[in-house]
């Protein structure tokens, strides 16, 4: 089970869309303040809030091949939880390409 409580199968399929699968970051809503006028330590009369608009915070989220459960799926993980090392990158392919008679012919 992931930190973030979000329960994910390993099927391809991922129906949670902006959700880190470890942290549970998601987008949140919030409020842009435009002000104007001078500050009052820079001899102003003071910072007036002229307008409040609704804005979104998004979080920084990427697709990544992990290891979840032993089977290796694209989950979407936050890129603070990629820095803290929370997610278990899939082993690298040791391939080598057959000799090059079995493949021509």
């Amino acid at each position: 089970m992931p930190v973030g409580g979000i329960l994910v199968k390993c099927t391809g399929a991922q129906w949670m869309s902006r959700v880190c699968y470890f942290t549970g970051k998601r987008t949140i809503s919030g409020r842009s303040i435009t002000r104007r006028g001078k500050a009052k330590h820079l001899g102003g009369v003071g910072r007036k809030i002229t307008g409040k608009s609704k804005r979104k915070f998004k979080p920084n989220i990427q697709k990544v091949r992990a290891v979840v459960d032993g089977k290796v799926c694209r989950i979407k993980v936050s890129a603070k939880a990629i820095h803290m090392g929370l997610i278990q990158k899939p082993a690298k392919r040791d391939y080598k390409p057959a000799d090059a008679k079995s493949v021509s012919a």
